[in-house]
């Protein structure tokens, strides 16, 4: 098991991070929360599929195994629902499946998901424990491509009865396109981090994409900046009881 020190390295993060975080982290306000506004054309408004009224989890993984909305459905392996606790009060959405996760049917695996298992300890979250992570498309592009409108439209409902299920407490964007979608904005990852947005009356913070950040290893420092600001909007939401 990794130590706190091995994770800080594995994220690049110096020991200037840890003292800011220390010395900030208690009386750090959290950022005003931002209703980004809707900056997408009339094209990328594709209609969403019907879906049923209320969903379970068997239903819902039942109806992203045999989805046929996209033409996603030709070229996958199989849907990728999620992973974790579906009462987590975490949720980290990505983006769409790659070829592994494709293959295992489980989101963030490989040097990917290793990264992201960093980044949960970091804050000391586990995979499962609490946590829940998905992406916003349940089948694989083929090559990696980015998503088109109408696949994302095409898996939407099955997002948001994740979410209605898992009733999370906050939603951390993994990524441009991730935040994108969910924000409804064609604004830059640069300009959507280091505030705090909501999704469906969720608070939501966005960050960097684990792959991203293992080809750009500078911005692994501002994805610890995103990290603590999600831990600190966490540790500041009220109990419930």
């Amino acid at each position: 098991m990794l130590s706190r020190d091995d994770v800080f390295e594995e994220l690049g993060i110096g020991p200037v991070w840890r003292l800011r975080e220390i010395a900030t982290g208690s009386s750090q306000t959290p950022a005003p929360v931002v209703e980004t506004r809707p900056a997408r054309d009339a094209a990328a408004q594709s209609p969403e599929p019907s879906a049923p009224a209320r969903f379970t989890w068997e239903r819902l993984a039942d109806a992203v195994a045999h989805c046929t909305a996209c033409k996603l459905h030709t070229t996958r392996t199989q849907g990728v629902l999620g992973v974790g606790d579906r009462n987590a009060d975490w949720l980290f959405i990505g983006e769409a499946p790659g070829a592994d996760e494709d293959r295992l049917g489980e989101p963030f695996v490989g040097q990917a998901g290793k990264l992201l298992d960093a980044m949960l300890a970091a804050i000391d979250l586990r995979r499962g424990e609490n946590v829940y992570i998905a992406n916003v498309l349940k089948s694989r592009p083929p090559g990696n491509r980015n998503p088109e409108p109408d696949e994302v439209a095409a898996c939407r409902p099955y997002l948001r009865a994740q979410i209605e299920l898992i009733q999370p407490k906050l939603i951390v964007a993994l990524g441009r396109f991730a935040a994108q979608s969910l924000l409804d904005t064609d604004e830059s990852i640069g300009r959507l981090r280091g505030r705090l947005h909501s999704f469906l009356n969720v608070p939501l913070v966005v960050t960097y994409h684990p792959a991203y950040l293992l080809r750009n290893l500078p911005d692994k420092a501002r994805a610890w900046e995103d990290l603590c600001l999600a831990r600190h909007t966490m540790r500041s939401l009220p109990s419930q009881s």
